[in-house]
């Protein structure tokens, strides 16, 4: 039975999900779901490498043997093989990281919410990069933070210019290796840097690391959690490395905060799945990992190079760009009078997409910068994609 002529309903949403704000990059990636788009926008790894037939055998062997158990409830924390795998894989020979400091999480996205539920008030003092991860930017500003943002240069975050912008602050973010959006990383020397400022000044500091381990050249930088596991709240993924659409990813942090963090997913989704997190397990407990990843290495720096080759023909003198050594992305910086967002309408036009730099900035956006993602588009189109773009930024020059 129906209710005839019932009276609208006048929604009064919470003030928290009134601010709330789409990402800048979803936006425009509805956009370049059309075939004829050249997209440099998303930064999606690449189909080429996901391991079909691998994750496939993983779910038949998982639920021919271990099926009621995959398709059960589990805990909150994850699944305890996994859990133990990560740590071993994260130990170092000073560094002993074990499972109690891991809790599974379903993405890292999910992470940055709980790290923000947990640690940020309203008016909180949160340091980020600039420009830093939108993502980060997306799920911390629910909690209404005061974003401080850390200077940067050419090489990544600057860590002497923390201590003035540290005082009361509840964390620093941020993403040493091939940085989103600039694919700039940290030095050795920098990073050592880092970790000890924010040790002296009690300030705890998170390391996202979806990208360590696309390094072209195959050698992964340090970790800043194996420099101070008491002070650095490491985040990885399986996104980068494996594929995106599991949404599995991992907290590493001392037990007084994984304790919290373990509360308060409890209230989110009570467990990441744990079919995905047995079926990851299983692929990747006999050493996996250390064969694939190198395909997805040699994959992205061809194409890297494929696009800076590209960059370094078609766009004219006054235009920079970062030359990452591994990850997904390039950062372009334009002439100061060029609008980036301008730039993208003429470019979508011309059948080519990328995002504006401005979003990636907490305070004071560079309207004058944007990113490029090369991993998901063939060489050819690279080549094609360049050149109409840097037509494009010639005209306005």
């Amino acid at each position: 039975m129906k209710i005839e002529n019932p009276n609208p309903i006048q929604w009064q949403f919470s003030e928290r999900a009134q601010q709330l704000q789409s990402s800048a990059i979803r936006e425009i990636l509805k956009i370049t779901q059309r075939p004829e788009i050249i997209s440099f926008a998303g930064g999606l790894p690449s189909p080429a490498t996901f391991p079909v037939e691998r994750m496939k055998a993983a779910y038949d062997k998982v639920l021919s043997e271990n099926g009621k158990q995959a398709l059960q409830y589990g805990p909150t924390d994850g699944y305890a093989p996994l859990r133990e795998w990560v740590a071993n894989y994260l130990s170092t020979e000073g560094t002993k990281i074990v499972p109690e400091q891991i809790l599974m999480v379903s993405g890292s996205q999910q992470a940055l919410d709980l790290l923000g539920k947990v640690l940020i008030d309203e008016g909180s003092r949160v340091l980020v990069e600039t420009p830093s991860y939108l993502g980060a930017l997306q799920a911390f500003s629910v909690y209404r933070p005061e974003f401080q943002s850390v200077e940067t240069d050419d090489h990544g975050l600057v860590p002497s210019s923390i201590e003035p912008l540290a005082k009361g602050a509840r964390l620093l973010y941020s993403l040493p290796n091939f940085q989103n959006p600039t694919g700039r990383s940290l030095s050795i020397e920098r990073r050592l840097e880092l970790v000890e400022t924010c040790a002296r000044l009690g300030l705890p500091l998170i390391e996202d690391d979806p990208y360590g381990a696309l390094s072209y050249k195959g050698e992964p930088m340090p970790r800043m959690l194996s420099m101070n596991p008491d002070g650095v709240i490491y985040m990885g993924s399986f996104s980068k490395v494996l594929t995106p659409g599991i949404r599995l990813g991992y907290v590493v942090a001392p037990l007084p905060l994984v304790r919290r963090l373990e509360l308060a997913k409890q209230a989110a989704d009570l467990h990441t799945a744990t079919l995905t997190q047995m079926v990851v397990h299983e692929v990747v407990k006999d050493g996996f990992l250390d064969e694939h990843i190198p395909t997805i290495r040699s994959l992205y720096a061809n194409q890297c190079q494929v696009m800076l080759d590209a960059m370094a023909e078609q766009f004219p003198e006054g235009v920079t760009w970062t030359r990452p050594e591994g990850g997904m992305f390039v950062w372009v910086t334009l002439p100061k009078h060029i609008d980036a967002m301008k730039l993208l309408d003429q470019a979508i036009a011309a059948r080519v997409a990328f995002v504006p730099g401005g979003p990636f900035y907490a305070n004071k956006p560079e309207t004058n910068t944007l990113r490029l993602s090369f991993v998901t588009v063939p060489p050819e189109r690279i080549r094609e994609g360049i050149a109409t773009l840097g037509k494009l930024i010639k005209d306005q020059m």
